[in-house]
């Protein structure tokens, strides 16, 4: 958390990919701790294709994890990303 805070927190960010990352972690975060997040964020890492838009918005209900939630998750961020 500390890293996070010294190295990423109000820092400018002007790469299309970490703004990705930083929507769909914010997104993720609702109701929980960034503390949380950031140690499942390797997880989310791989699951969002390394945070690329591209590959997210081609995401299909056959290409999302098994568990209901993770799904609609997934399907709803896919979805936003195809509509980019």
């Amino acid at each position: 958390m500390e890293r996070y805070h010294d190295q990423e927190w109000g820092v400018p960010v002007h790469d299309d990919r970490k703004h990705h990352e930083f929507l769909i972690l914010d997104a993720f975060q609702a109701g929980l701790s960034w503390a949380i997040i950031l140690k499942k964020r390797e997880g989310f890492r791989a699951a969002f294709a390394n945070f690329d838009p591209e590959k997210v918005a081609r995401f299909t209900p056959g290409t999302t994890p098994e568990d209901s939630q993770g799904t609609r998750a997934l399907s709803g961020t896919s979805s936003r990303c195809a509509a980019r």
